[in-house]
């Protein structure tokens, strides 16, 4: 699936920031708050992750939109509105109340658990899976996992920008990918 919507690459030269040294020293942090404050940007980068859940004819091929901890959460809820499926959030540990699967990993800078409501994803559901940011693939994966935990099916992956250099494709195995952008 590796397609790439075509057009946007002007817009998030314009709306997206590098951020040098944050969270941590080393690491370019990738802002996408201007993009966010950007009506028209904002729909864009929703319709083109949104594609990622339909089919060639523009049918909807999943049941249910994964959204990672915390930006990632920005941009799913609206592309599950767009496809007119279910939001399920994917938090970092002790933020979900109730029966939860878990999964931890580790990040670019440090370790991290991620955890699912146990009845968000019923099984044999379709689950698109969006984020923000594909660094080292650790999050894709863990979410992933979490899907699979839950009995779900794990459609694709489908983020806004994918870091190439540190080959997060790799951590993601077979699931398909789908990047707005690739640096």
């Amino acid at each position: 699936m590796t397609r790439q919507p075509s057009g946007l690459d002007p817009l998030l030269d314009k709306l997206v920031r590098d951020v040098p040294d944050f969270p941590l020293p080393g690491v370019v942090f990738k802002d996408i708050t201007p993009l966010l404050a950007d009506p028209e940007g904002f729909a864009a980068v929703v319709d083109a992750l949104a594609a990622a859940g339909r089919d060639e004819d523009g049918a909807v091929e999943v049941d249910k939109v994964v959204g990672m901890e915390a930006r990632g959460f920005i941009l799913a809820a609206p592309v599950a509105l767009a496809l007119g499926v279910g939001f399920v959030p994917v938090r970092k540990a002790g933020k979900l109340p109730g029966e939860v699967h878990a999964v931890s990993y580790a990040l670019e800078y440090g370790l991290s658990t991620l955890e699912v409501h146990q009845d968000g994803i019923a099984p044999g559901e379709r689950v698109l899976l969006v984020d923000d940011v594909l660094a080292t693939g650790g999050t894709a994966d863990a979410t992933r996992q979490l899907v699979d935990r839950s009995g779900g099916v794990p459609h694709a992956l489908a983020v806004l920008i994918e870091l190439s250099f540190l080959h997060g494709r790799g951590a993601i195995g077979d699931l398909p990918l789908m990047a707005v952008r690739t640096i």
